[in-house]
């Protein structure tokens, strides 16, 4: 990137004045996703366009963090303190404020490609300004829009000459966009916003303060990072992620998702290498030995990671934390083809360098020694750092010259005695496009020592989420990858729904979903694997195995694996026929006998075919059956990763959801009968801080009074 005469200022609004200045008044602005906006700038240049309607303001970016409302009735009395507590601090989005309410003016257009799940179906700007993009395509994207002006969210540390500059969360697409804007000549500005509170993250993240413009330094946007709280584990996900755990190769290669699904996989798999017994257990009681144990075998394990992991995501979840801190995620990988390929077959050991290992490069084809390769090599401790390297010459530690070429005997022995390190260093275990978590993330991150953080290489998606810029490297990396994504619906033909409605409407995006998809057949090892809950619940529960539907995510022809929560599909290289019976093998039993009847209508199944007996039982109830002791002993909680929540409001959580079940169920008459019956003077003293905490110790009106019972009913079943 060229350099810049950067502008050091202490106010955004200034900011928006130079930013004018710079390049008029038709600003198309581009920002990362997630946490790396920064809201205080973003909603100045907004509110400027709101004051000056000669301004033209286009918005470009996706995932844009909205505070949740907290709801109305009971539900609002639980979440509003929860909110506030969790949120404080955190500015909000003028501009998604705005669209939430339809109160955009016509200057202003917002424009993603990639919302919150589900969050605007019914917005018909949203809707209607989307842009449909793979994520590895999105700065191509937000560039051939015209944009003009790129900020973001940065990281600093030091003072004075020292001062270091990161994109910490967000290094995924904003160095790619800054480098087409370059060199199309297009007049541009680069903003960066310094907020102490994002981790400084170094290797690609780390970047000179000349890459920008405008650099905004000031402790009024030091503002606290919007967090993601734990959603709870169902029964569901946690049989998905026993199911996902068992195909993963110890050495190989992971990527999850946030969500309960992410956080399933994850316990699952630190119980595969903590408590081996009882995992083994686990997967024999949900059936997944008995019916999936060849493929299992080939394709995953049921044993402890002795080699490791390492994680290729887009998306750096606090998942990967736990599974570092289990000592799950530790294989690390480097830089240099040759080299990775070299561990990889145990040919060179990371631990003790030998000059054998001279050999084993040569016989890759690997003899003459360029400056990229040996900067490589030696970062990574190959070389020593006495040897240095001098246009094609390596010069030992002694002052020996010889040829950069390992075919050539004399340098070759030189470089044995002299030029090798001991063991490999700064391998990295994960490589990640962004970061969005709970706090607890943010503050273990702070919290890693220097060597701890170096492991982690937050880097671009055109890196993370595609093989294109250096394959043999990439590939040599990801063996045995499991790139593991979430759907909302599988067709029998093995298509998948994960981002719209067939009517069109885009529930949130394709993202990198289908890069990950199309990265695995890429690979000899990789697979993709797509989970999908088999039911919608609801009033009138749906099946998530659909014959066909209307929009497609996944196309059939990138068919690979599928999970539900009752078993496996492998459905890679197979003819449709199998496709359909595999799928039909893992939906929910109450759908099957329709959806292998629209099979048999269609041609794409025999007529005499029946489903077998063995997987006739996809029931809920079955499922809870299959975890019954396992939950007895304590294993598989509701948030298996931590949770934001006090103790007193996840029992509250639990009592309120067994309330708004009576609720539902019971007519209104019995309930006021009910409360004519309840004693409100004979509450136990230990529940009155959980009223309090409701605001219902002092009920008022009959709503609250009812309210008031069913919550101190249904505490004190917890207690029985």
């Amino acid at each position: 990137m060229q350099a810049r005469n950067t502008q050091f200022l202490t106010s955004v609004e200034a900011a928006v004045d130079a930013i004018i200045a710079a390049v008029g008044k038709q600003l198309i602005v581009g920002m990362p996703l997630g946490l790396g906006k920064p809201p205080e700038l973003i909603n100045a240049l907004y509110d400027r366009a709101v004051a000056d309607p000669s301004l033209s303001l286009t918005i470009l970016t996706a995932l844009s963090l909205e505070i949740p409302p907290p709801g109305k009735g009971i539900e609002a009395k639980f979440m509003a303190p929860f909110l506030n507590r969790v949120f404080a601090g955190v500015p909000e989005l003028s501009y998604m404020r705005a669209l939430r309410q339809n109160k955009l003016p016509s200057n202003v257009v917002v424009s993603e490609f990639f919302f919150k799940p589900g969050s605007l179906l019914s917005n018909t700007h949203a809707q209607q300004h989307y842009i449909s993009s793979n994520y590895s395509h999105a700065a191509r994207d937000v560039f051939n829009n015209g944009c003009n002006v790129t900020m973001q969210a940065i990281s600093r540390i030091g003072e004075g000459v020292d001062k270091r500059y990161s994109l910490s969360c967000n290094p995924d697409t904003g160095p790619e966009l800054v480098e087409l804007l370059e060199a199309s000549g297009r007049p541009h500005v680069v903003i960066g916003v310094v907020n102490t509170n994002l981790p400084f993250m170094v290797h690609d993240a780390e970047v000179p303060a000349s890459i920008f413009d405008i650099i905004i330094d000031e402790p009024v946007y030091y503002s606290a990072l919007f967090s993601t709280p734990k959603q709870p584990v169902a029964t569901p996900d946690y049989c998905i992620g026993l199911y996902a755990s068992s195909l993963i190769k110890d050495g190989g290669t992971l990527q999850i998702g946030i969500g309960a699904l992410g956080d399933a996989i994850v316990y699952a798999t630190q119980l595969r290498h903590k408590v081996n017994s009882v995992y083994r257990q686990a997967l024999n009681d949900i059936g997944a030995t008995e019916h999936y144990g060849e493929l299992i075998a080939h394709v995953g394990g049921q044993g402890v990671f002795e080699k490791g992991l390492y994680a290729a995501t887009e998306m750096f979840v606090d998942g990967f934390l736990h599974l570092m801190q289990a000592g799950i995620l530790r294989r690390e990988v480097y830089d240099f083809w040759a080299l990775q390929q070299l561990v990889n077959e145990g040919r060179i050991d990371p631990n003790a360098i030998t000059a054998d290992s001279l050999n084993a490069l040569e016989s890759l084809g690997v003899r003459v020694i360029r400056t990229q390769d040996f900067q490589h090599l030696q970062h990574h401790g190959y070389f020593n750092d006495a040897t240095r390297y001098d246009n094609g010459y390596l010069i030992a530690p002694d002052g020996t010259r010889v040829i950069a070429n390992v075919a050539e005997p004399s340098a070759r022995a030189v470089m044995g005695k002299q030029c090798l390190g001991l063991a490999l260093k700064n391998g990295i275990v994960l490589h990640g496009g962004f970061f969005l978590g709970p706090r607890s993330m943010y503050q273990a991150i702070h919290d890693m020592s220097p060597a701890e953080s170096a492991r982690i290489c937050m880097t671009g998606v055109n890196k993370v989420n595609q093989l294109d810029l250096n394959p043999r490297l990439y590939k040599a990396q990801r063996i045995h990858a499991r790139f593991m994504n979430t759907g909302i619906m599988a067709t029998l033909s093995g298509a998948l729904v994960s981002d719209g409605l067939a009517d069109g409407r885009v529930i949130s995006g394709v993202g990198g979903q289908y890069n990950f998809v199309a990265m695995a057949h890429q690979m000899p090892t990789g697979r993709s694997v797509l989970m999908v809950r088999a039911v919608r619940e609801s009033d009138t529960p749906t099946s998530n195995i659909v014959m066909n539907y209307g929009h497609i995510t996944i196309p059939r022809h990138l068919r690979d694996i599928v999970i539900t929560e009752y078993g496996i599909a492998d459905i890679r290289s197979k003819s449709d026929a199998d496709v359909v019976k595999a799928l039909l093998n893992i939906t929910d039993s109450r759908f099957q006998v329709a959806l292998l009847a629209e099979a048999k209508a269609s041609g794409k199944i025999s007529a005499d075919y029946v489903i077998p007996e063995a997987y006739q039982q996809n029931l809920p109830a079955v499922l809870e059956a299959k975890l019954k002791s396992h939950r007895s002993a304590g294993r598989f909680p509701a948030f298996p990763l931590g949770s934001d929540l006090t103790t007193d409001e996840l029992r509250l959580g639990t009592a309120l959801k067994a309330m708004k079940a009576r609720a539902e169920k019971t007519p209104k008459w019995r309930l006021l009968l009910a409360l004519l019956r309840f004693n409100s003077a004979g509450i136990a003293p230990e529940l009155q801080p959980l009223l309090e905490r409701m605001a219902l110790d002092q009920p008022r009106g009959m709503e609250e009074k009812v309210a008031q019972m069913l919550l101190v009913e249904a505490l004190q079943l917890q207690s029985v």
